[in-house]
């Protein structure tokens, strides 16, 4: 049985501290604060880390398969790739059934980085203090507010056209 909300009077409504927004914005300055000095060892940013991690999955994806995967545009997507490029860490190409696509590929050094990187998120669940079956609680609980939360962060105009 769902649990109901604890009622909130009126004029607690917009209090700081009982801001869901706020408490997901301040857990996640301080997951990236926590990841960045084992990301700066690899010579990552975090945004990098997420594509690298998608590519660790699945290698040869199109820059359109990342941007949905990782929810980022191509706008800012695109210097990403272009730094982790530079860094030798993948490679861009134009697709060969269509040169509208853009693969990325990882290289060899991006590979192995892979090896280095595992270190990371056994740190990070050791910095949480959590059991692995609260972390993995959580993770899926915020997995589906975050899917809730999709359609109703939708464009109005889009919203009308669904309709």
């Amino acid at each position: 049985m769902p649990r109901r909300p604890t009622p909130v009077a009126e004029d607690d409504l917009l209090l700081l501290d009982n801001q869901l927004c706020f408490a997901l914005y301040s857990a996640s300055l301080a997951m990236t604060k926590l990841y960045k000095p084992m990301l700066d060892r690899l010579g990552l940013t975090y945004p990098q880390y997420l594509v690298m991690l998608v590519l660790w999955e699945t290698d040869g994806r199109s820059v359109s398969e990342l941007g949905e995967r990782l929810q980022l545009d191509s706008g800012t997507l695109t210097p990403l790739l272009k730094r982790l490029e530079a860094a030798g860490l993948v490679r861009r190409e134009r697709a060969t059934d269509d040169e509208r696509r853009v693969l990325v590929h990882l290289t060899s050094e991006g590979r192995a980085l892979r090896r280095r990187a595992v270190q990371v998120p056994k740190e990070v669940a050791c910095a949480t203090q959590c059991s692995i079956e609260e972390i993995i609680d959580l993770r899926q609980r915020l997995h589906a507010l975050r899917r809730r939360l999709q359609p109703a962060a939708l464009p109005r105009e889009r919203k009308q056209d669904a309709a």
